[in-house]
């Protein structure tokens, strides 16, 4: 009783016939003797935080309104 096995088909791409396995082409993420980048500081993330959040107040305070007056239509509507 000896089971034969079957070798697995392997899967091809079909732009460039590789394997799905192939990581030949995929570059390293960081070398061994590459500069590390810059480290950014509190400082740095918390004015990058604020500022992201200054440039949503406006359309947030609109989607709100939008909001409050559909719920106004809608209470009217529904008495």
């Amino acid at each position: 009783m000896s089971k034969k096995k079957q070798k697995k088909q392997k899967v091809i791409y079909y732009d460039d016939n590789s394997t799905i396995a192939d990581m030949s082409n995929i570059p390293h993420a960081r070398k061994p003797d590459a500069p590390r980048a810059p480290r950014s500081t509190f400082r740095e993330k918390m004015k990058t935080y604020f500022s992201a959040v200054k440039m949503m107040i406006f359309p947030m305070c609109v989607v709100l309104f939008i909001l409050a007056l559909l719920f106004l239509i809608l209470m009217l509507l529904a008495r």
